[in-house]
């Protein structure tokens, strides 16, 4: 996330995990987005020509107030006028949080939480897995990136948004939840028992053939400091190569996908251009670093990896400083924040675009590998890892 401005906040990926989302715990996309983080702007409101015509929407309440048969809940009215102001908009990744709504998305952006283990984002209006968070309930189950949320517990979905999806699908450790999801034209069901979802950002190991393996999860607030941790402790037993695996990784905090990006991108160089309407907003330059500089490097990719992952994948690409293996990228490319609204609620706006260092729009279009590998239904209930296979082969 950015500290330029402590008024301002933080930008983050919200791509999927109401953002990282887990579902249960999902990371729901929103979270590069999401890749996921407050930012408070704290600027008055102004008034303007632009403003809205108050007086239409207290007649609409004079008009309910006199003929509702039933009790009003002014609070709740409230919170429904603001929810309709964001949905208005069309946008999945617009959304208006209410106090509980607001707590649970910082709770979930922390990394730890109950429920499943997998993330969420839209498709076409309907709720989808943008990716199953590896050894969690939701990939043990079977569930897979794309797979389309029909119903959760017998209710139809198809209606919902990502935030509502998230709250029915999360609940208390050992309880079950069942979901029946579209897949291709197959419909499936499936029952999942929910667990606590702790998810480590990084893990990293030294293989054989001296190939630095690294599989980062997410990006939080830690990636970077334990991206260094597994440079140092590669180096010291004699890595030459690195395995990057960005697979089923959903986004995260656009500080850490630039630091990641830095170590194989020279100091300066942009990592990723942050545009509105058409329009250079910023560009996001290399931070020190340099730990893989030189290093011969492969990066797994799949329709798992969203946002920050993808601003990763594609300035390693643009630069030829890493070779793609896998499958196309999600295409989560739209950057939002959160404001503040008082009272505990807040406002998650889409405020912009991603393109890579070549200009390429990462939303809707996503990161293309330079080999492209898919992994069969049979490879899959097998074990079997061709994409993994194919890096290996490059690196040894």
């Amino acid at each position: 996330m950015e500290k330029t401005n402590k008024k301002r906040g933080l930008k983050f990926f919200y791509a999927l995990m109401l953002p990282i989302v887990f579902i249960g715990g999902i990371v729901a996309g929103q979270l590069a987005d999401f890749s996921f983080v407050n930012i408070g702007t704290g600027k008055p409101v102004v008034s303007s020509s632009s403003n809205l015509d108050y007086d239409s929407v207290e007649e609409a309440y004079d008009t309910l107030v006199a003929n509702y048969d039933g009790d009003l809940d002014k609070a709740k009215l409230i919170d429904g006028l603001k929810k309709g102001l964001a949905d208005a908009t069309g946008d999945p990744y617009t959304e208006y949080f209410s106090a509980e709504e607001s707590k649970e998305f910082n709770e979930q952006i922390s990394g730890s939480f109950t429920g499943i283990g997998a993330e969420l984002g839209k498709q076409d209006n309907a709720v989808v897995i943008v990716a199953p968070i590896k050894g969690f309930p939701a990939e043990k189950a079977g569930i897979k990136s794309k797979d389309i949320i029909l119903k959760i517990d017998d209710e139809d979905a198809l209606s919902l948004s990502i935030s509502d999806a998230v709250k029915k699908i999360r609940g208390p450790a050992d309880t079950s939840v069942k979901l029946n999801v579209l897949r291709g034209t197959e419909q499936l069901e499936f029952v999942i028992v929910r667990s606590e979802i702790k998810i480590p950002s990084v893990e990293y190991e030294v293989l054989e053939g001296n190939i630095c393996n690294i599989r980062i999860s997410r990006f939080s607030d830690d990636t970077d400091t334990i991206v260094k941790e597994a440079a140092k402790a590669c180096k010291d037993k004699s890595a030459t190569s690195v395995l990057l695996d960005l697979r089923n990784n959903p986004g995260g905090y656009l500080e850490q996908a630039i630091r990641v990006s830095s170590h194989w991108v020279d100091q300066g160089k942009n990592i990723v251009t942050e545009k509105r309407s058409g329009k250079v907003i910023k560009e996001h330059p290399a931070t020190l670093g340099q730990e893989f500089k030189g290093m011969k490097t492969v990066v797994l990719i799949n329709s798992g990896s969203a946002s920050a992952s993808e601003i990763v994948a594609g300035a390693l690409k643009d630069y030829a400083v890493a070779t793609l293996v896998g499958e196309k990228s999600y295409g989560k490319g739209s950057v939002q924040e959160v404001d503040p609204l008082g009272g505990g609620t807040s406002l998650k706006i889409t405020i912009a675009r991603w393109f890579t260092p070549n200009d390429k729009n990462i939303d809707k279009e996503g990161i293309e590998p330079n080999e492209k590998v898919e992994i069969t239904s049979d490879q899959a209930k097998a074990g079997e890892d061709p994409q993994r296979v194919k890096a290996l082969e490059l690196l040894k």
